[in-house]
């Protein structure tokens, strides 16, 4: 690393978007990702989606219980 840096040329907020959306990263386990994404799959559709729709029903359930 340098000691110094010249930023006087710089422009703030050159890479700036204020309508970024900030996605996180999920990790599933290797068993549940295969398993999931033969599901996926054979029904024509994104991982994402079908885990999504896994979540949305189980947070339905969730909801029930409480």
């Amino acid at each position: 690393m340098k000691r110094r840096y010249d930023f006087s040329k710089g422009v703030r907020g050159k890479f700036h978007s204020p309508n970024a959306v900030f996605r996180l990263p999920v990790y599933l386990d290797k068993k549940i990702e295969t398993f999931l994404a033969a599901k996926a799959d054979a029904n024509g559709m994104e991982l994402s989606d079908l885990v999504n729709d896994l979540l949305k029903k189980e947070i339905e359930i969730i909801k029930t219980v409480k």
